[in-house]
């Protein structure tokens, strides 16, 4: 009943929605292609929306559309749209998807909630008191759509805060907030509400199954901390996911933060005998690998190669057993200084588009509702400056566009 009433909420929705175009996509060796079988490179950003709110941030300042136009003018084809598992668990458990005006007040508090909220309404009239944050997520996929950019929406957390730590209880399967099976099911769940049931979705392309999975700080799982336990919770939550929506690419995280997926690539030994062999997929043809990097001090463009490739990268490769499209779905650094002139992001802005490899830059946002409890927050990182008016730095952006420029070209 519940997504029923989301599917037939008209605030939620443009008023013109736009099928997407030749998907779904597929993967061939290293390559993502589309339905007409041409190549397709991910280039996009990273938009948060798994944090305390749990709905896509920046909407006190802005518009949902004027946002999305901003990705559009850099060219970027795809939206990197992060969620929570909390949302999915109180839809299922807690008698249906909390209100955006609620979800503000449980957030900010009761005097600051309030007004961030009537922010949000101002700039999106489309919402009212009873909009739930999935419906918000639904309006953004939507507008997307609209816009002609692709969704890879992406499980970032299961209790809803700003990611990531190895003692914030969402580090590993089994953690104080990561519950498995809840996991899977909300994943399965975020699957299950797209098209053809939620039409909002036309352009949903792909899901990430898990964000930085990391090493507990403390005894919070029981679950060891090995790729054998990765293997036999990401392949269950990888079948279900496919079940749901055989639609759509999986991608799969490594380990260290996802910065590492250093067994996969030539079916390394996992431990207990397991080795991770794509053919034995029955959907090969749908799995891709996601790295994360943040090597911001890096000083030898060289190093950074041999990090990436044997990190994970060098699953692009023919003689690689499980050859497969690698995507660095995380990596970033300051807008607000030099750092875009740096070793670090004009190696990136080099090597990545060489090695045909798809790509979403962490971070749109100029500021979150609230992170690590500090309310308003001003994050330097995002390619928007803090009221999401325009862009933190042109000299940064200017760079940004060269890369998008190479990576579309290759």
């Amino acid at each position: 009943m519940y997504l029923l009433k989301s599917i037939l909420c008209a605030t939620a929705l443009p008023s013109i929605l736009l099928a997407a175009p030749n998907v779904p996509f597929t993967t061939s060796k290293s390559r993502i292609v589309d339905s007409t079988g041409a190549n397709f490179t991910y280039v996009g950003v990273n938009w948060p929306g798994a944090a305390d709110v749990m709905i896509p941030e920046g909407l006190q300042y802005s518009s949902i559309s004027s946002i999305v136009s901003k990705i559009k003018s850099l060219n970027m084809n795809v939206v990197r749209l992060t969620f929570a598992i909390e949302m999915v668990d109180d839809i299922k458990d807690k008698g249906g998807d909390v209100t955006v005006q609620n979800a503000f007040t449980k957030a900010l508090g009761s005097s600051k909630g309030p007004t961030a909220y009537q922010a949000v309404i101002k700039n999106n009239p489309q919402f009212n008191a009873s909009t739930t944050r999935l419906q918000v997520f639904d309006a953004v996929a939507a507008e997307l759509s609209k816009q002609g950019i692709y969704v890879h929406l992406d499980n970032h957390m299961s209790k809803g805060a700003w990611c990531c730590g190895g003692g914030d209880g969402n580090a590993w399967f089994g953690d104080t907030y990561f519950n498995t099976a809840n996991w899977k099911r909300g994943l399965e769940f975020m699957a299950d509400h797209s098209p053809p049931k939620t039409k909002s979705w036309t352009s949903i392309v792909s899901i990430g199954l898990r964000n930085e999975l990391r090493k507990p700080s403390s005894a919070g799982s029981s679950l060891a901390y090995n790729w054998s336990t990765w293997y036999d919770q990401v392949t269950a939550a990888a079948n279900l996911v496919n079940a749901a929506n055989p639609d759509i690419l999986i991608f799969l995280s490594g380990l260290d933060y996802d910065t590492t997926l250093s067994p996969i690539p030539g079916a390394g030994d996992l431990g207990s005998g397991k080795k991770f062999q794509k053919s034995s997929f029955k959907y090969a043809d749908k799995l891709v690998l996601e790295l994360h990097n943040y090597q911001n001090s890096a000083t030898s463009c060289d190093s950074m190669k041999s990090s990436l490739n044997n990190g994970g990268f060098k699953a692009l490769d023919a003689s690689a057993v499980n050859q497969m499209p690698v995507v660095l779905t995380e990596f970033g650094f300051n807008q607000a200084d030099s750092s875009y002139n740096g070793v670090y992001a004009k190696c990136l802005r080099t090597i990545i588009p060489q090695w045909k490899a798809g790509w979403t830059v962490w971070v749109l946002s100029g500021s979150y509702y609230i992170r690590s409890g500090t309310q308003d927050f001003e994050e330097t990182w995002g390619l928007l400056n803090h009221d999401w008016s325009g862009w933190r730095s042109t000299s940064a952006i200017n760079a940004l566009k060269d890369m998008i420029s190479a990576s579309l070209a290759a």
